[in-house]
């Protein structure tokens, strides 16, 4: 099983690369607490180090490339898993059109400004305007806890918007791709039967979940010796992996189907969500993060156009979401209000860099555009938050009503 992945007893730089990357997932963290930074953005740029700038570790081979793959796997079903069903049904119609609405802004407000750099395709265009209309919910639920505003009115909505766009942008990637790879064809009809899968899995589940409470209890127990949540949601990711590559269809969509599942059925996982995140993030997510690093296209970026191209990205990200997000006045926000909305939902964290490798895998993206989207996580996750925090101004203290 070592020698099959790379990492033979006498293959010594296969086992220093895995000790090195292993510590490094561990330590990061740590440093990235003390400078106030996300860790993922020190995990891409470890491996930016490590990898094209010292040249100590290659990306993507031997175990380490398996760990990774798992790392994105179970990034994309915790993706599918953040979305709050409950949430979305409590919020009504009216604000769901709304959030809605602000994904098309910002979706044609990304597919205009990408006008400014020259994509190969439509498909590639429509490929990088998604990418830019996705949020990350990760990153828009601490903020929002910070200053005391996840339940006032601008907080309910960007967290709507946050889902929808993050849900939306990535169905609609998914959608693309099988069209890139297989044109208009029978092909089309693998999403489709995918969704149809979840529909009988989701039916049966729900149906257990009846029949069998007391069963299902055991899920989310903090004392199960066998720690059957944790089964239960690995065997449910890994069921629809492997239907997606059945169906030749990316497996990542596969795998946030699963934590889309997952979170409808069980609305209120308690400390299972918790057991998945710690499983999942402390050490097979820094995994990828450090591949991505590792295969970063630096040499790309040390062309000066590329670099402007680069720039240029980051820019329209923000300026796509900035711009419509002043549509928010219509509903009496403030001008500050509407722009400190669009400012969150412009950062942009680890589900971002998962598709820009897709998309350049593809060949729908260019080497520049896929660094300047990765320019972009980094960037992003560091001056959303802080720029989210100038224009709404200080936190809500408890005793007044969120804003």
């Amino acid at each position: 099983m070592l020698a099959a992945s790379g990492l033979a007893l006498g293959n010594t730089t296969g086992a220093v690369s895995l000790v090195a990357v292993a510590l490094a997932a561990f330590l990061l963290p740590l440093v990235a607490r003390r400078i106030r930074v996300p860790a993922f953005v020190l995990e891409i740029l470890f491996g930016l180090l490590v990898g094209p700038v010292l040249g100590w570790i290659a990306g993507g081979q031997g175990l380490i490339g398996v760990l990774a793959e798992l790392g994105l796997f179970l990034l994309l079903f915790l993706a599918g898993f953040e979305i709050d069903f409950g949430r979305l049904e409590r919020q009504g119609g009216g604000q769901l059109l709304e959030g809605l609405g602000l994904w098309v802004l910002f979706l044609g407000a990304a597919w205009a400004g990408l006008g400014l750099l020259e994509v190969p395709s439509w498909q590639g265009r429509l490929f990088l305007g998604l990418l830019l209309a996705s949020a990350a919910v990760g990153l828009v639920v601490p903020a929002l806890r910070e200053s005391h505003r996840t339940g006032g009115r601008l907080g309910q909505l960007v967290l709507l918007a946050a889902v929808l766009a993050e849900g939306l942008s990535l169905l609609g990637v998914i959608v693309l791709t099988v069209l890139v790879e297989g044109g208009v064809g029978w092909r089309l009809l693998s999403v489709p039967a995918l969704l149809g899968a979840m529909l009988v899995v989701l039916w049966g589940l729900r149906r257990a979940a009846w029949w069998h409470p007391e069963r299902f209890e055991r899920l989310f127990r903090r004392d199960d010796p066998q720690e059957m949540g944790i089964r239960a949601a690995l065997a449910l990711l890994f069921v629809f992996v492997g239907l997606a590559t059945l169906l030749e269809v990316e497996a990542i969509l596969g795998a946030f189907l699963a934590g889309a599942l997952f979170a409808f059925v069980f609305r209120e996982p308690g400390p299972l969500a918790e057991r998945l995140r710690g499983f999942s993030f402390g050490f097979f997510v820094p995994v990828f993060f450090i591949n991505v690093g590792l295969g970063f296209p630096l040499d790309e970026l040390r062309r000066p156009e590329a670099l402007a191209e680069a720039a240029i990205l980051i820019g329209i990200a923000f300026a796509a979401k900035l711009i419509p997000s002043l549509a928010l006045m219509l509903s009496r926000f403030s001008w500050r209000e509407s722009l400190a909305a669009g400012a969150l939902l412009a950062g942009q964290l680890s589900v971002v860099v998962a598709l820009a490798d897709l998309g350049l895998r593809l060949g729908l993206i260019a080497p520049a555009q896929h660094a300047g989207a990765i320019l972009l996580v980094v960037v992003g996750a560091v001056v959303a938050p802080l720029l989210f925090q100038l224009l709404a101004g200080p936190a809500i203290t408890r005793g007044r009503p969120p804003g």
